[in-house]
């Protein structure tokens, strides 16, 4: 079992950037692929990115391709998401979420552990 804490959420300008964290109990943070998603009221749960075990391979939607990066620290036993050029249209309350699969998964229902999520607020 893993527990998640997000952080590094907050109100930008638009254009800005923002690293947000996701920070893991448990040794073995390694064997869990680690996703981000992000959510807004009223939708569903959106995919944004995800990272395999080792951090060798990642995936992104299409909408957010060359904005964000993610990235994994298992040293450190915690994953990131760097976001930049943001836009309004990325407000959203922000999760990770971790999978003991190794099979990289980009929907939501595949991951069992999760966070609590932070809130990215982008002003125009």
């Amino acid at each position: 079992q893993v527990q998640l804490v997000e952080s590094g959420g907050g109100s930008v300008q638009a254009g800005g950037s923002l690293r947000l964290s996701c920070a893991a109990s448990g040794r073995t943070f390694i064997s869990y692929t680690i996703g981000w998603f992000r959510q807004v009221p009223g939708k569903e749960r959106e995919f944004v990115a995800a990272i395999s075990w080792g951090g060798s391979s990642t995936y992104y939607a299409d909408s957010v391709k060359g904005r964000f990066t993610i990235s994994r620290d298992n040293a450190k036993n915690t994953a990131y998401l760097q976001i930049r050029g943001l836009t309004a249209e990325d407000t959203a309350v922000y999760y990770c979420a971790a999978d003991r699969s190794i099979v990289v998964y980009n929907t939501w229902s595949e991951y069992d552990y999760w966070g609590q999520g932070t809130q990215v607020t982008v002003s125009s």
